[in-house]
């Protein structure tokens, strides 16, 4: 079944096209890696898709199950089951992560007509979701990444996840900044979380992620258009070429 349905998709930024006419389906289960060079596009279809309004949609449609979401507001998106994880998290002081889980789990709840979790629920709920993606229990009693280090902001990112459990995860470049034990144990997360019932966008520059999240699917973007596609060994290929042989493809089809 088509979880995400991009058709013909053009967006711009102050009177200026970023995104030139993407395709690309991701069905139930499935795990798709957009990779490309800085300024393809990868994080601002990231953001379109999970509706940052300082984008303007100049055409194409964003099917996901079926339905149009380009005129859903970014919460209506979150609650039908869309997660952005950040490429620079942000820090919320003041916020507790228990506050911020039981507002944020309870709406996407509400939402699936489900009943709200009680406050012993969701404490249990949190100390095994912590568990399952490795991290520190500790920070689950602080303010939403105050004081986290890059790779405990983006373990707290997997482990929100876990929380919502979204039918859609778009990692937005993850291993951005990690080392590699942090890019390990980020992994290792997603892995866990990795469903049929679940598909995952993974965007990033480099192969080394996946490494250790194997996509079913890569996609090349370049100039805000996806040039090619292919299976995980595309992405070993790019890693030995680099992006520079996939444009210049790219320009002699056009």
């Amino acid at each position: 079944m088509a979880l995400l349905e991009i058709n013909d998709l053009h967006v711009s930024v102050e009177d200026s096209e970023i995104l030139r006419g993407v395709d690309l389906t991701i069905d139930t289960g499935q795990t798709h890696a957009i990779m490309g060079p800085n300024g393809s596009g990868k994080s601002t279809l990231a953001k379109v898709l999970a509706g940052r309004e300082e984008y303007e949609v100049d055409r194409g449609s964003v099917l996901f199950e079926g339905e149009d979401i380009l005129g859903d507001e970014p919460d209506e998106r979150a609650e039908k089951g869309i997660f952005l994880a950040f490429q620079y998290p942000v820090e919320l002081p003041g916020v507790s992560m228990n506050n911020f889980l039981k507002e944020s789990v309870n709406k996407v709840r509400e939402a699936r007509g489900e009943e709200p979790l009680g406050a012993a629920d969701l404490l249990q709920q949190i100390r095994e979701k912590a568990e399952l993606v490795g991290l520190n229990a500790d920070l689950t009693k602080r303010s939403v990444n105050e004081g986290f280090s890059g790779g405990e902001k983006k373990r707290n990112e997997i482990f929100q996840l876990a929380m919502l459990e979204p039918k859609l995860a778009i990692m937005d470049e993850t291993d951005s900044g990690l080392d590699i034990d942090a890019l390990r144990a980020v992994a290792d997360g997603v892995n866990k979380l990795r469903t049929d019932d679940r598909g995952f966008m993974v965007i990033t520059h480099y192969q080394r992620l996946l490494n250790y999240i194997v996509p079913d699917r890569v996609h090349v973007m370049i100039d805000g258009r996806i040039v090619r596609s292919g299976g995980k060994e595309l992405a070993v290929e790019l890693e030995d070429k680099g992006y520079e042989w996939v444009r210049e493809d790219a320009a002699v089809a056009a």
